[in-house]
């Protein structure tokens, strides 16, 4: 079966284990993606980590960095060439590249399937609210990262297939549990972007009032880093924590192991909250605690295996950590809980396979079973 997946998040190298998988499943796959992907954090140049088994090509962007208005000149021609069956529309329904993409799938007959992670229903001023509806009407299928993603997409009108299923897994064997714990001061960790709605400000405020040795490292960059970093001279702890910057995607897996919490303390906005959390699945698969915010999609990545506090709440935040640092066995248990909840929903593998069975019913025009996810 030939696929053609259009995707700018496949610049990122530990996104592409998932398309090797897919190709192990006896799919001819192509993956088109831009040589850059610019958002705040800087300019993510193409990685070119895991390709084994399929093509990776990037074609021209016109508008990098523009989340609704970017869009590929060339795309036309590269489907016209390839001739898919299917075209994996790794892309938001009201984006101009989902609608160019689309609009191309059903000149060459090919069917079309595209992915949201949005949870909140939002309205769109036209064109993007016309392209929108152009895009449900016509799509085949689509893929949401989460149920409440799943919700929105019916809420606003789209009746055909969905299969609820995260955008990437974890590589198993990128992100592992260290053998043992290095000699090292309790460590607090937080690794994303440096935006205020991940809330990296309350986790600083939280921390003044942590007792004993402890340290704290920032991996990621963003708009609101120099803000932090003077909050943290302010507070007084500019000697317990590390800036460490933005890394290539594949330094991420040696990070964690430097790391004994993860804390991801997102605030829900009147725009957005927190669509996934990927971070969380990549400290649980590196047997490091989890402790994160009741923001969107983060009780249900997180289950039983972390600790989850009220969103803003700073006092609740200080405890969570306090908790984890100075019991040793919680942080063991809930290290261990999220190995095995990273392994039995979050794997390469175990996507790849659901995202394969959507592309095998679109083929065969059966209608997905009652529960997707």
């Amino acid at each position: 079966m030939r696929v053609l997946m259009l995707s700018k998040a496949c610049v990122v190298g530990i996104y592409q284990p998932k398309l090797e998988a897919i190709a192990r499943q006896g799919i001819d796959l192509k993956v088109l993606t831009p040589p850059s992907w610019k958002d705040e954090r800087g300019e993510q140049i193409l990685e070119r980590a895991h390709t084994t088994g399929y093509q990776l090509q990037s074609i021209p962007i016109r508008f990098n960095g523009s989340f609704h208005f970017h869009h590929y000149p060339t795309l036309g021609r590269e489907l016209r060439e390839f001739r898919p069956l299917i075209v994996h529309i790794d892309e938001e329904p009201y984006n101009l590249a989902t609608w160019q993409a689309l609009y191309h799938a059903r000149r060459i007959g090919a069917k079309a399937l595209f992915f949201t992670w949005q949870n909140i229903k939002r309205t769109y001023p036209p064109p993007f609210s016309w392209a929108e509806s152009w895009v449900y009407r016509k799509a085949d299928y689509a893929l949401a990262g989460t149920d409440d993603a799943a919700d929105v997409l019916r809420a606003k009108g789209y009746i055909s297939p969905i299969s609820t299923i995260p955008q990437f897994g974890t590589d198993s064997a990128l992100f592992q549990p260290p053998s043992e714990r290095p000699d090292r001061p309790f460590t607090i960790g937080y690794i994303g972007r440096i935006v205020p709605a991940k809330g990296v400000d309350l986790l600083l405020r939280a921390l003044t009032a942590l007792d004993g040795d402890w340290r704290l490292r920032l991996v990621g960059g963003g708009p609101a880093l120099n803000e932090m970093r003077r909050l943290a001279g302010a507070l007084g702890m500019t000697d317990r924590v590390a800036f460490v910057g933005q890394l290539p995607s594949t330094e991420l897996p040696t990070q964690y192991r430097k790391i004994d919490v993860l804390v991801l303390p997102s605030l829900t906005q009147d725009n957005w909250k927190e669509q996934f959390g990927r971070v969380l699945v990549e400290a649980m698969a590196s047997g490091v605690a989890v402790i994160g915010s009741d923001s969107g999609a983060i009780p249900g990545v997180i289950g039983d295996a972390g600790l989850i506090v009220p969103e803003g709440d700073v006092v609740a935040l200080t405890r969570a950590i306090r908790d984890i640092k100075d019991r040793a066995a919680l942080r063991s248990d809930l290290a261990g809980r999220g190995r095995e909840r990273f392994l039995s929903r979050f794997t390469n593998d175990s996507i790849a396979s659901a995202t394969v069975a959507v592309y095998r019913r679109l083929m065969e025009r059966q209608p997905p079973p009652a529960n997707a996810g």
